[in-house]
Formats: structure tokens, C-alpha cells, sequence
């Protein structure tokens, strides 16, 4: 009896192990650190929203595909319809792909350790040389593959987090300040949860399950359980790989709200990071960080350009792998230039869209054995979800487009009309009443079927 636990409690963190190593990347590590630097002593209820939209999401999508037997995130969607499956797809490859999470890949390493060493007339050439040999080394190996990938993970993956494990007992034996000292940033203020809610958004996870996810739910499968057994395992495993993030997530929220006690409130978690690092471990923190992020940066990046490649070229394969590949990384390079800053603000935007459909999609979902998974119900739901989803886009335009008429007219005119719109949380009573709509219709179809 207790070599059969001990049997399943392994499979359980090897599970747990992959749903970690699928998510976890050194671009996440910038998020949870500035989150703490804007929260201060509101730290704690900040940290709940962030760990519930960047650490709950990507768990209940790993659900959402194993409970309803999905191939990815275009079956997941088909209920709505084929058009909005396949758009909904492109869109969310080409957020955490070329456009956003690509490109981010090479920031964050440039902001943590590059960055704060060169003088400001250098940072346009700096961030160009470093972020064109980083997409080059990515191209190179993505098209080679074989072990490299494999050995990086294992073995500069784990040294990554022994790091950071060093950082954190320095840092709780030698805290910078008190947690209670740094006063919050006006939006933690009065909103903690809900803003931290939605700075889990950028961490891009839960968008990334419904992409990856069925790695995770194939493994699952191929360990042996039975279609009952599948969905409990995946639940227990992917909730060891979760609790992990989860822990890492607040450690770095620690390490961000006591910076504020010796550091200014930076632009974003790696300058805070760098000097975090600095403190602790002096210049030799600083070139450990960097070279051990760029490493760990490497191998996001180039999971994520030949995920997007394969899937793009099955999708259209009169374009070959290599082509989408070379596009990949060509766009994300000149992305990545815009620099840390301009992608997460040009990201906002389109995350505050995505995000409300990724989250309805999820929960209904999960609820679809209920209700037979009738396509009724998805369309109700997720129809009305896109109206107010709309206008949280065009609500979160950079300044360059919010002083545009139209821009200005359209976020008025939403923020006297929808309910919670200055919270981000509009689309939540439009779910609710769709998914609503869309079971009362399904059980008037089903009454008329059987007089």
C-alpha cells in the first residue's frame, strides 16, 4: 500500500514538475517584483489578486483541456464556432508569441543586467546588439534542436532558481526594511486585489496553458490513468507545479516591497531586481543574474518561436516551418527594440482583451459536463464578454492613442454605463447574464424537442 502512494505521489511531482517548467520563465520574474515596489504595505491583498489571475488561471485552463478532453486551444473554442476558434487561436499565439512574450524574452535579461550599465545615449545601440545576437542564438538552436534545449533546462533552469533561493534567505535574514514602511502607489491605494488581478495578466500564463496545456494533459494520458482518474491527476500534479510558482510569486513580491525601503520606485522589476542582487551579492549578483536570466530567457524564447512555427505551419503548410521561424524571430527582434517598458504598455491593451475571454472560455468550460457542452451556452457567454472586452482595450490604448476622439468618446461613454468598468472587472456581469441567457435558451430548445 504505501509503495502504490509512493508511486503516485512521484507521478504527481513529476506532473507537477512539467506544469512548472512550462510555465516558469525569467520573464515572469520582472512582474511579482514591481507588483511589490507599486504595492507596498498593501502588498498582501495585491498579491492575492496576482496570484489568483497568474498562478489560479493557468491551473483551471490545465482543467478546462483535461475535463473536456480538448487537442488544444482551437477544440477548446470550437463550441463558439470554427471562425472564432481560429482567431481567437492566432491572436493568443501571436500575443504570447512574436508580439508580446517573444520579444519580452530578450528585454527582461537586457533590463535586469545591461540596462544599468550603460550610460542613456547607449541604450538604443546597446538594447540592438543585444537583442539581435540573442534572436540569432535562438534561430540557431530552434533550427538544430537536439539536446542543447534539454540540457540547458536541466541543468541552468535549476542553478537559475538555486539563485534566487540564495536571494530569498538573504532576504529574510537581512531584509531591506519592513513590509508595512513603503506607502502604496495611488492604484494599490485603494484597489490592491483587483489591480493586482490584473497585473497577473502580464505574467501571459493562463493565455500560455491554453496553448501548452495539452502537453501536460497528453502526458497525463500516456502515464496510464482512465478518463476519471485523468482529470484528478492532472488537478493534483498541476496543483504541486502551481504552488510552486505560487511561492516563487511572493517571494519576489517580498524582495519588491522591501526594495522600496533602500531603492526609488523603478520603471520596472528588473532595474529593481539588478539592484536587489547588487545589494546582496554585489557585482558578482549582477553577472550571476544576468548571464543565468539570459540563459533561462533563451529557452522560453525558443520553446515559444518553434511552438508558434509548428503550429502555424499545420495550420498553413504551404509556408514551412523554417519560414514562420525566420518571420518569428525577425519580428520579435524588431519588437524587442521598442524595449521592457513600450512592450509591456502596448501589451496592456490587448492582454485587457484577451484575458476576459480566455477566463469565461475556462469557466465555462469546466462547468460544460453540466450542460452538455452546448454550443449555445459558450456563444451567450463569450458573445456578450467581447462588448465590454472592447472597450477595456480601447481604455488601455498607450498615451500616444488616448488623446484620439474616438478613443476618448468610447472610454466616456463605458465608464458611465457599464457597471465595474473603473475596476477592469466589466466583463464579469456581462459572463454571468450571457451564461445565463445561454442556459435558459439551451433548456428552451431542449423542452421543444421534446413535445
Amino acid at each position: 500500500m504505501m509503495n502504490i502512494r509512493w508511486q503516485r505521489g512521484r507521478t504527481y511531482l513529476v506532473i507537477g514538475s512539467l506544469v512548472f517548467g512550462m510555465l516558469f520563465g525569467a520573464g515572469n520574474l520582472v512582474f511579482p517584483v514591481h507588483l511589490g515596489q507599486l504595492a507596498g504595505a498593501n502588498w498582501g491583498p495585491a498579491a492575492a489578486g496576482f496570484i489568483s489571475s497568474g498562478v489560479l488561471l493557468p491551473l483551471l485552463a490545465l482543467l478546462a483541456l483535461s475535463v473536456t478532453r480538448s487537442r488544444g486551444l482551437f477544440d477548446l473554442a470550437r463550441p463558439v464556432g470554427d471562425w472564432f476558434a481560429l482567431v481567437f487561436l492566432i491572436m493568443v499565439h501571436a500575443t504570447i508569441g512574436p508580439l508580446c512574450a517573444t520579444p519580452r524574452t530578450a528585454t527582461v535579461p537586457y533590463a535586469i543586467g545591461i540596462a544599468p550599465a550603460l550610460p542613456a545615449k547607449m541604450q538604443s545601440l546597446g538594447l540592438a546588439l543585444f537583442t539581435g545576437a540573442f534572436f540569432l542564438v535562438a534561430y540557431f538552436f530552434s533550427v538544430k534542436s537536439g539536446r542543447v534545449t534539454e540540457i540547458i533546462g536541466k541543468v541552468l533552469n535549476p542553478a537559475f532558481l538555486v539563485m534566487l533561493l540564495v536571494v530569498f534567505l538573504l532576504a529574510f535574514s537581512r531584509p531591506m526594511g519592513k513590509l508595512s514602511t513603503p506607502h502604496p502607489t495611488s492604484d494599490y491605494l485603494t484597489q490592491p486585489l483587483a489591480n493586482g488581478f490584473l497585473q497577473g495578466y502580464n505574467t501571459m500564463d493562463a493565455l500560455a496553458m491554453l496553448i501548452f496545456g495539452v502537453t501536460v494533459v497528453a502526458a497525463v494520458q500516456q502515464m496510464g490513468f482512465d478518463n476519471r482518474a485523468r482529470s484528478l491527476a492532472t488537478a493534483k500534479g498541476g496543483f504541486i507545479g502551481i504552488l510552486g510558482i505560487g511561492v516563487l510569486y511572493l517571494g519576489l513580491i517580498y524582495l519588491g516591497t522591501t526594495s522600496r525601503n533602500q531603492f526609488a520606485l523603478a520603471t520596472n522589476g528588473g532595474t529593481t531586481l539588478n539592484q536587489v542582487a547588487h545589494y546582496y551579492l554585489g557585482t558578482f549578483g549582477n553577472v550571476l543574474l544576468l548571464t543565468l536570466a539570459t540563459v533561462t530567457c533563451l529557452t522560453t524564447a525558443m520553446g515559444l518561436v518553434i511552438a508558434f512555427s509548428q503550429d502555424f505551419h499545420q495550420r498553413f503548410p504551404q509556408i514551412s516551418y523554417k519560414t514562420f521561424l525566420r518571420l518569428n524571430c525577425l519580428l520579435s527582434f524588431l519588437i524587442a527594440n521598442l524595449g521592457l517598458d513600450q512592450i509591456v504598455t502596448w501589451s496592456t491593451p490587448v492582454l485587457m482583451f484577451l484575458y476576459p475571454l480566455a477566463i469565461v472560455l475556462i469557466c465555462v468550460a469546466l462547468a460544460s459536463p453540466l450542460f452538455g457542452r452546448a454550443p449555445v451556452v459558450y456563444r451567450w457567454a463569450l458573445g456578450l464578454t467581447i462588448i465590454p472586452a472592447f472597450f477595456a482595450l480601447v481604455a488601455n490604448v498607450p498615451p500616444a492613442l488616448k488623446g484620439w476622439t474616438v478613443s476618448r468618446l468610447l472610454t466616456g461613454w463605458a465608464e458611465q454605463h457599464l457597471p465595474l468598468f473603473a475596476t477592469g472587472f466589466a466583463w464579469l456581469p456581462f459572463a454571468l447574464v450571457g451564461t445565463a441567457i445561454g442556459l435558459a435558451v439551451r433548456q428552451y430548445q431542449r423542452y421543444n424537442a421534446g413535445k
